[in-house]
């Protein structure tokens, strides 16, 4: 078993990773997207050399499935002959609309680019686990906050103008706000992070950086120049008053800090209660689904339903929006694709294009709310039929699915299609469909039915939902009132 086969790695086009239904490759264009032609020349390998299932992940990356070993190879080599430069090293995103949206604060690319080429030159990505990742977020109407990191980068407007907040760990509402600063400390601050998680070994992520280190990063530019980028500790991995500078500001004359304070935060930096808790305004997180207009033309929105779709039904998509004058195709987080360049008609005659393919077209579709992995028969892995039992609740249940439940049906207990917590989960085992109630797909479930029985006990738990829910309460509310051992009940009630 190679380093990348192991649950948890980055499948890259170079060393791909064996799943239960074959090696799969992830990738993410260098140019941020597509051309239609690549597109379908993509979708062709995947039915030459995989198992002719595509997928776009949840962050928004490509994925092709059933390869084996020479496949594999095969496909790298295409990839190759259609053009198509592929990132490699640590992950420095932005959002899917990045410099085109008219609503964003600020055209995040050129500060990702520079932290891109910060990283590569302080040689960090050897040292790092492969999904730890940076993301760089301009604002607009498609942010990337639903989207976990390890550093966040958000464009905030202020009385000085356009600056940038950081936070470490988490997704838009979770991660630990560090404060708000001018864009040259934004990119020193999120490499010393980066270089902090270096020191901690492959398997660390900043999650697990300490009080003390969270503290030294929020204090450290208030009294060291914007264009300097403090040195680690070998040891401890915290930011040292020490010298020689980093290679981002070599020739760079400053005069050293006598002393590195480590106090609460405050003043500027200051995102922290005194307990840790972060100080946080809910923001909502649109759907990447739908017509957005751009600074030239406009875009259309197409979601795949759980993340995955047959190749040739990608292909006749992309062929009529080639048709239709579709300039770029960008992969979107939350398992989406952007057609870009379309007039208004070419929107909405490729969207119905979509829906007759059996493409996501309305940010509202039921199948939008649950994850669900290939499962059986698709994945040897796969104890249940997932993509049914998920298509046969989102059409009986479209009215309790709504934006505040996660519903996850995982074919085994790897829970690859939603690696985190979910108000229910599904998941398959010896003993049938398991019942999960607010947890991952490895705990132990409270309740089984047979898995071609699971959309069921779903059903029984909806019915409950719809009986005991108050005007206005959310579907996540209401399991709560329920309880878990209520839920579980349920599930298992004939």
């Amino acid at each position: 078993m190679n380093a990348f086969s192991r649950r948890g790695a980055c499948p890259a086009l170079s060393a791909p990773m064996e799943t239960g239904d074959g090696l799969l490759v992830r990738l993410n264009p260098v140019a941020g997207g597509l051309s239609s032609k690549s597109l379908i020349g993509l979708g062709e390998s995947a039915l030459r050399h995989g198992n002719g299932i595509m997928e776009v992940t949840a962050r928004g990356s490509l994925q092709i499935r059933g390869l084996t070993q020479a496949s594999a190879q095969l496909l790298a080599m295409e990839v190759d002959t259609l053009g198509i430069a592929v990132r490699t090293g640590v992950p420095v995103e932005t959002g899917p609309l990045a410099g085109l949206d008219p609503k964003e604060i600020a055209d995040p690319r050129p500060l990702a680019e520079r932290i891109r080429k910060a990283i590569e030159d302080a040689r960090l990505a050897q040292r790092l686990g492969p999904k730890v990742s940076v993301i760089v977020d301009g604002g607009g109407r498609l942010t990337m906050n639903a989207v976990t990191a390890d550093v966040r980068l958000a464009a905030m407007r202020t009385g000085a103008g356009t600056q940038w907040q950081v936070a470490v760990a988490g997704d838009g509402q979770t991660a630990t706000l560090l404060g708000t600063v001018e864009e040259d400390a934004a990119r020193d601050i999120a490499v010393a992070i980066i270089r902090m998680v270096a020191e901690k070994g492959r398997e660390a992520h900043a999650r697990d950086l300490t009080e003390r280190q969270l503290t030294s990063l929020a204090s450290w530019h208030s009294f060291a120049p914007p264009s300097v980028l403090p040195d680690i500790s070998p040891t401890r991995g915290e930011i040292a008053p020490s010298f020689p500078l980093s290679p981002i500001a070599k020739g760079a004359e400053v005069e050293p800090p006598a002393k590195l304070p480590i106090s609460p935060q405050v003043g500027e930096m200051s995102g922290r209660t005194e307990g840790g808790a972060v100080k946080r305004l809910p923001v909502p997180t649109r759907f990447p689904i739908g017509i957005f207009d751009l600074t030239d033309g406009r875009a259309l929105g197409i979601g795949l339903p759980f993340g995955s779709m047959p190749a040739k039904n990608l292909i006749d998509l992309t062929q009529h929006a080639l048709t239709l004058g579709a300039t770029e195709i960008r992969l979107a987080p939350q398992r989406t694709l952007l057609f870009l360049g379309l007039s208004p008609t070419a929107c909405h005659s490729l969207q119905q294009a979509a829906v007759a393919l059996g493409f996501v077209t309305d940010a509202a579709d039921p199948r939008t709310k649950i994850a669900a992995c290939p499962g059986a028969p698709a994945c040897a892995s796969g104890r249940i039929a997932t993509r049914d039992i998920a298509e046969t609740i989102a059409a009986q249940n479209r009215d309790i699915l709504d934006s505040s439940l996660t519903l996850h049906i995982s074919g085994c207990a790897k829970g690859c299609a939603h690696p985190g917590q979910a108000a229910l989960t599904l998941v398959g085992g010896e003993n049938g469909a398991g019942l999960v109630v607010d947890g991952r797909a490895k705990a132990l479930p409270t309740g089984y039915r047979a898995g071609y029985d699971a959309a069921r006990g779903i059903d029984s738990i909806a019915a409950a939902i719809r009986k005991a829910r108050l005007r206005g309460e959310t579907t996540a509310a209401c399991l709560t009132r329920l309880g878990a051992g209520g839920v579980a009940e349920l599930y298992r009630q004939e």
